[in-house]
């Protein structure tokens, strides 16, 4: 019997994932994480989410705790957040949390409490290969959530349980209902927890960076459109640029984002492709897959949460990329077997070999246009 912390942050997948790690006879206490101290009205951060992981763990009859880790998202997540916005990028703060709190603040803090492993509800697999610990897709493809745990390690995988990885979502419901557990009708979390719905992020950022307004032009410079602040426009980008009516959607192609000639540049659809993308500070699960990009392997890369996948072939980038934020490895290439439309800088990608995870890193320059104007 070990003894296994499980994050439980109120929601379905947590509850059950708890459940089952009583039920196969392990000692469980239930954590609830106090990530944001401002306002919150989604995401996980709210008073309904402790709420009703308490009352699970009550439920279920395991001790439950709240550990305040709010210095600690605000320093990992929340500023660096900002700072994305102002420097241009389109960050991903739910795999930021991630990385520093749920699978390092967390796990160390469990490690000093005595807790053999931690474990959370995640749809994603933890299997063995070759003697190596591996992440894998979860059963239910749709709900899938190893994209967002690409950054995870071979210590961190060896302390991890994702006990809800090989259930598909209706099971879990199922399961969640027949325990009699409140939280097993309770809608998935869409939301990044820090932004309110009330306020958006505009308003957010507004109180935190300079916010610039910008011209929207077309292809050849005339004036379309104006946005308030270019800090909120990201690539690829259709609403929320003033533009007047017309039959083809237009997109953000090109941005602008000096505060003197702030300018977003529209175009169709084509004008997006690019042959491949640049990612800095790529981690890997296993330090030995860090050698894929010099030998040029093929994977698989998915660009969002609930993406399409699609082939590539990793290569090694040059020095002039840079390696991020120093926390991985050298930079790389993907290029992509057909053109793809571009990826926003400060996204993350995750490289996949079938179901395997190798790693994965964020974007910091697209490449060649795939269809130059």
């Amino acid at each position: 019997m070990s003894r296994v912390l499980v994050m439980m942050s109120g929601g379905v997948d947590s509850s059950v994932a708890a459940a089952l790690l009583r039920d196969a006879g392990h000692e469980v206490v239930g954590v609830t994480l106090k990530l944001w101290g401002g306002d919150s009205d989604s995401g996980c951060c709210s008073i309904r989410d402790v709420d009703d992981a308490r009352r699970v763990a009550d439920r279920l009859g395991i001790d439950h705790h709240t550990f305040n880790f709010t210095d600690d998202f605000t320093r990992h997540v929340v500023e660096p957040y900002a700072a994305a916005h102002a420097a241009g990028d389109t960050p991903n703060p739910c795999i930021e949390c991630n990385r520093h709190l749920k699978f390092q603040s967390v796990w160390e803090r469990a490690r000093r409490l005595g807790f053999d492993a931690v474990a959370t509800g995640h749809h994603a697999r933890i299997v063995e290969v070759d003697g190596r610990h591996r992440l894998a897709r979860g059963a239910d493809r749709a709900k899938d959530q190893s994209y967002v745990l690409h950054m995870l390690d071979q210590d961190q995988l060896a302390a991890t349980l994702l006990p809800i990885g090989a259930m598909q979502k209706a099971e879990v419901r199922a399961l969640a209902a027949r325990l009699d557990l409140r939280t097993a009708t309770k809608a998935d979390s869409q939301d990044v927890c820090f932004i309110t719905r009330r306020a958006g992020r505009g308003a957010f950022l507004g109180e935190r960076i300079p916010l610039t307004p910008a011209t929207v032009v077309d292809r050849t410079g005339a004036p379309v459109g104006r946005v308030d602040a270019v800090e909120l426009v990201t690539y690829g980008q259709r609403k929320g640029l003033g533009l007047a009516g017309g039959t083809d959607p237009r997109y953000v192609v090109d941005i602008d984002r000096r505060a003197a000639t702030a300018t977003v540049t529209v175009g169709d659809r084509r004008d997006l492709l690019v042959d491949g993308e640049t990612v800095g500070a790529p981690t890997w699960s296993d330090p030995g897959l860090a050698r894929l990009a010099e030998r040029r392997a093929r994977v698989i890369v998915q660009t969002s949460a609930h993406g399409e996948p699609a082939p590539a072939t990793l290569g090694r980038a040059g020095d002039e990329a840079g390696d991020g934020d120093g926390s991985g490895g050298a930079a790389v290439t993907i290029t992509w077997d057909e053109p793809r439309r571009r990826v926003a800088p400060g996204q993350s990608v995750a490289f996949y070999d079938g179901d395997l995870v190798l790693g994965g890193g964020t974007v910091v320059r697209a490449g060649r246009p795939a269809d130059p104007a």
